[in-house]
Formats: structure tokens, sequence, C-alpha cells
């Protein structure tokens, strides 16, 4: 079981969401991921309960401080992978 990061991207930001990078962080389980989120400090409202892929959304620092705290990190290759394993389950 694990907990991982995909690459950072520049998306331009949004009016609830400043910052211009950032990446996605997604686990096995929920309960991964909703630990290492806790652990590197996010709050659970930022939660995002997606059906093809709950996640939660990170900023760099956020991202480093995952990886630092064992995350896996993933291509944006891999993700896709991840979420079609998920969706044929």
């Amino acid at each position: 079981m694990s907990v991982y990061v995909d690459p950072l991207f520049e998306h331009g930001g949004s009016p609830t969401f400043h910052w211009k990078r950032s990446c996605h962080m997604y686990a096995d389980t929920l309960d991964e991921l909703h630990t290492m989120a806790k652990r590197i400090g996010m709050q659970r409202a930022w939660f995002q309960n997606k059906p093809k892929l709950p996640h939660y959304d990170l900023v760099p620092t956020r991202r480093a401080a995952a990886v630092s705290a064992g995350a896996v990190e993933h291509t944006r290759a891999e993700m896709v992978a991840f979420i079609s394993a998920r969706l044929h389950k």
C-alpha cells in the first residue's frame, strides 16, 4: 500500500486556488491518503473526493514534504495507469 504524487504542472491557478504549480497526491486507500495529508499539514476540507481519483492538490512545498514522508513519485503515465486500474476493478 502506498501514497503517490504525480509531477508538478503549470495550470495558471484559479479564483479558489491561486498557486500556479501543483500536483495530485493519491493513494491505494483513503486511510493512507488522509494519514499522509495530516502528516504534511493538509486540512481534510482540501480533500477532493473525485470518482476517478480521490486526491489532494499539493503545492511544491507540500509535494516535497510528502516525498520526504514516503510518498512514491509517479510519472503522468503511471498516474493514468493507476486511475485506469481503479476504474476496472
